[in-house]
C-alpha cells in the first residue's frame, strides 16, 4: 500500500494551515494596531476638551451671568441669549451661570465630551 498521496494530501494541509495562521495573525494585529490608534485619538481628543471643561465650568460660576462659558465651548447664540437674559433681569437670572459651571465641573470628561461637543447640548 502507498502513502505517497495520503503524504502530500498531510503536507498540503499542514502548509495551508501555516498559511491560514499567518494570515490570521496578520489580520489581528492590524485590528490590535488600529484600535491602539482609535484609543490614543479618542484621549487626546478627551483630553484636549478636559480643558474646555475646567475653563468653561470656572466662568460659569464666577463669570456665568455673562454667558462667557457658552462662547468657550462655541455657543455664541446661547451666549448672547444669556447675556441679554442677565440683562434684562439685572443679574438675578445669572444664577443660570452658576449652575451650569457647576454641572460642566461634576461630570466625567467623557460624558462632557459627548454632552457638550458631540451632541451640541445648549442648556443644561
Amino acid at each position: 500500500m502507498s502513502t505517497e498521496g495520503y503524504d502530500s494530501s498531510k503536507s498540503g494541509f499542514e502548509n495551508a494551515k501555516e498559511s491560514a495562521k499567518e494570515t490570521f495573525n496578520d489580520a489581528a494585529n492590524s485590528a490590535k494596531e488600529s484600535a491602539r490608534n482609535f484609543q490614543q485619538d479618542f484621549n487626546r481628543t478627551v483630553n484636549n476638551q478636559e480643558n474646555k471643561k475646567i475653563l468653561a465650568g470656572i466662568l460659569g460660576i464666577f463669570l456665568g451671568s455673562f454667558g462667557i462659558h457658552k462662547f468657550i465651548l462655541g455657543y455664541n447664540k446661547e451666549g448672547i441669549i444669556q447675556l441679554i437674559i442677565s440683562v434684562l433681569s439685572c443679574g438675578t437670572l445669572g444664577i443660570i451661570g452658576l449652575i451650569e459651571g457647576i454641572i460642566y465641573l461634576t461630570k466625567s470628561d467623557e460624558e462632557f465630551y459627548y454632552t457638550y461637543q458631540v451632541n451640541k447640548k445648549g442648556w443644561f
